[in-house]
């Protein structure tokens, strides 16, 4: 039961957002940007979350609003279906290499929403995308999951490699804290009892 739809309608954009946090990977993505597709598709299927999204965006004026928009309403669903975050695993992190590309990514599922972000492309533009939209899109998930997201790119040249490596990373991640543990046994991960708030 662990799903969610989201609905975000603002001037600039309209975008609609379903999440199955344990689910099998099965994805219908359509933002309107193909390489912003793409990389949601990458999310979901190594996450093994299902993901179904539609934007309709300013696209006439720039991918940012639908880039950005489309990261606030899919974390939203996240958190959503995580509710109380209860019985999760909580962390996660993952190694991802894609060719000569290396990414490090951990993920606190923690209800406080942080991002580190130590990327750095050689390329402006990848597809129809700026590539400093990637960040964007990175702290609005951050935020609107509330999660504690640090990614960092070790190494690599091809900028297609390097987005496409953090994307994977964070899915790998992702999956691992947001994964029930048999262990927990329906309890809050954290000696609070709660999720959130202050440290």
């Amino acid at each position: 039961m662990r799903k969610a739809k989201v609905e975000r309608k603002t001037k600039e954009t309209s975008v609609e957002a379903f999440v199955n946090l344990d689910g099998t990977g099965a994805y219908d993505v359509a933002t309107g940007i193909g390489f912003l597709d793409h990389m949601l598709e990458q999310l979901s299927r190594h996450s093994l979350i299902d993901l179904r999204v539609r934007c309709k965006g300013d696209l006439h004026i720039d991918p940012h609003h639908t880039t950005e928009d489309t990261a606030l309403a899919v974390g939203e669903a996240v958190s959503k279906a995580l509710s109380e975050r209860t019985g999760i695993r909580r962390f996660g992190t993952a190694f991802s290499p894609m060719d000569e590309a290396l990414t490090r990514v951990a993920v606190d599922a923690s209800n406080r929403p942080y991002l580190v972000w130590r990327v750095k492309f050689k390329g402006a533009r990848l597809g129809e995308m700026d590539t400093e939209l990637f960040k964007e899109w990175f702290y609005a998930f951050a935020q609107s999951a509330g999660l504690t997201l640090h990614v960092e790119n070790l190494y690599g040249e091809n900028t297609h490699h390097i987005v496409e490596s953090c994307f994977k990373g964070l899915a790998r991640a992702l999956r691992e804290a947001v994964e029930v543990d048999p262990r927990r046994a329906g309890e809050i991960p954290s000696t609070k009892g709660v999720l959130g708030g202050s440290l």
